[in-house]
């Protein structure tokens, strides 16, 4: 306690004013403006993060079943009645999707035709994707097409009224080397209705049909990729689906179709937070300056303090706390400046995104307070081993002078 009220002195006492306290204070500056671009950057990572994870989720549903062996199953395979009567499970779609062939106006793409039943809307919310026009893609007996966005203009859309495609997809009978567009099955002139916009991995890579439609194209009539599942997420209810439908199928999650993705978001995360530590370590150095100035500056007063019957331990006790002291000032003004900053951006949007071609026009933050309590511990870790290290060198080299 004792040697706290001299650290305390020694920055705050209003009769202490020299060079060395407008360095401490420049410490202080020094260590708070690195704390805060930790907390910026990471709030921006959360956001980006946070962002896509919304847009996959819109587009791929949380939990899927799929066979293990093979691409396409019959749906007879799964008991539906039962699948319905689980407690934990909310919904369910069936969809069939494969690589077509698309074409309009002289334009060409192949894309995955994803064949939509009519429950698919109850659980993605299709409507929140599709950006321009309609999300229907029934109308009555007429069957329609949503397209995203980057897909439709790499077919050359300029705008939506009165497009339409060509669909084509690869036989599954015989292959004929002599007549080679008998090797193809095609549906023509199917209206465009709206188009999606989810990410352009999936606006490229994706065309929304009815399930009848793809199943007529792909000549698969009773055919299904897989289910989407609508759960309560337990494990329990993940237990009972296994049971349900047995070892000829594997339920897919979220995450496991875009592992790549977020694998690719933990390294940046990390890479982020390491190059900022090493700014953060680097800056912190002023510390150890301002430490160094301060016991030279002492030494008289650290006499005195021996004469009083002081130990060396309780001296570098005082000097520590000072170091500890400045580092958790800068630490902390640095948080609340970083946490300002975020919720400034969350508000109000402050700094914008120079393109119109993006989901949002502002850059998303999200305030996670594990990594608050990351960055606090990383600057309290810093602040202990750069003043124990100055602070036991410099007494150690006063006592030989």
């Amino acid at each position: 306690m004792l040697a706290s009220l001299f650290a305390k002195r020694y920055l705050f006492s209003a009769k202490s004013r020299s060079v060395i306290n407008l360095i401490a204070a420049l410490s202080v500056v020094a260590v708070a403006i690195p704390v805060a671009a930790m907390v910026v950057l990471l709030s921006v990572t959360n956001g980006f993060e946070q962002l896509i994870h919304r847009s996959y989720a819109v587009f791929d549903a949380e939990l899927q079943l799929r066979p293990v062996t093979g691409h396409t199953f019959p749906l007879e395979k799964i008991d539906t009645t039962a699948l319905n009567q689980l407690a934990g499970v909310h919904g369910w779609s069936a969809i069939l999707e494969q690589k077509v062939l698309v074409e309009s106006n002289g334009h060409q793409a192949t894309t995955t035709l994803r064949g939509v039943d009519d429950r698919y809307p109850t659980i993605l919310p299709l409507n929140e994707a599709v950006t321009v026009g309609e999300s229907s893609y029934r109308l009555g007996e007429l069957d329609r097409v949503i397209l995203g966005h980057a897909l439709a203009y790499e077919l050359g859309f300029r705008q939506l009224l009165g497009a339409r495609v060509n669909l084509y997809a690869v036989r599954r009978s015989a292959f004929s080397t002599m007549l080679p567009f008998s090797n193809y099955t095609a549906k023509q002139n199917l209206p465009v209705v709206g188009l999606f916009s989810v990410d352009y991995g999936s606006e490229r890579d994706y065309l929304i049909a009815p399930l009848r439609l793809a199943q007529q194209l792909l000549e698969q009539p009773e055919a299904v990729s897989a289910l989407l599942l609508q759960t309560d997420g337990s494990e329990v209810t993940r237990r009972a689906l296994e049971e349900l439908v047995g070892a000829d199928f594997r339920l897919v999650e979220r995450e496991e179709l875009h592992a790549s993705f977020y694998r690719l978001v933990r390294y940046e995360r990390w890479g982020i937070f390491f190059i900022a530590l090493m700014v953060l370590l680097v800056a912190s150095f002023s510390v150890v300056g301002a430490l160094s100035m301060l016991i030279l500056e002492k030494r008289d007063e650290q006499r005195i303090l021996h004469a009083l019957g002081a130990t060396d331990r309780f001296i570098r006790s005082i000097f520590r706390r000072e170091g500890y002291l400045i580092c958790a000032l800068g630490g902390v003004i640095g948080l609340l400046i970083g946490i300002a900053l975020c919720l400034l951006q969350q508000l109000f949007g402050l700094i914008r995104i120079p393109t119109n071609g993006f989901l949002i026009d502002r850059y998303p933050v999200a305030l996670n307070g594990g990594d608050l309590i990351l960055i606090a511990l990383s600057t309290t870790l810093i602040a202990w081993i750069l003043s124990t290290m100055t602070v036991h060198n410099m007494i150690k080299s006063n006592k030989r002078i």
